[in-house]
């Protein structure tokens, strides 16, 4: 099956997103539809960040929405020195085969600036249906 890969510039920082179905999760006969998703962030600048918080927007194939918040990603709060990446991987269900999702990042620069960093509009789409985003 052909996986997706997204990405995306703010500030330079790149946030790339490859999602894809985790189908021993997934139960279709009772509309659960697990995806999971790798994120690899990339520091281009010239100085240290540190990812501080995320917002996600999920979105299902209905158009039904909820919102994500919290501090870091996967239990950590990475710093990024130039020229570093910090890769991880995590998931979310949905009741429908598609969906997507999309949101940010809040980064703080060494100055103590906090700026956002968009993480790209990425589609979730169970095997055989349409690859299209949503």
């Amino acid at each position: 099956m052909k996986r997706w890969m997204y990405s995306e510039t703010t500030q330079s920082i790149r946030v790339s997103v490859e999602p894809f179905f985790v189908d021993e999760q997934s139960a279709p006969e009772r509309n659960r539809y697990v995806f999971g998703y790798k994120v690899v962030i990339e520091n281009h600048g010239s100085s240290t960040v540190q990812l501080i918080s995320r917002h996600w927007q999920i979105t299902d194939g209905l158009g039904r929405s909820f919102e994500v918040r919290g501090e870091g990603v996967v239990g950590e709060q990475p710093s990024l020195q130039p020229g570093q990446c910090f890769e991880y991987t995590s998931g979310t269900p949905l009741h429908t085969p598609t969906g997507f999702m999309a949101g940010s990042y809040v980064m703080q620069g060494e100055d103590g600036y906090f700026f956002d960093v968009r993480i790209p509009t990425f589609s979730l789409d169970a095997p055989g249906t349409p690859v299209t985003l949503n």
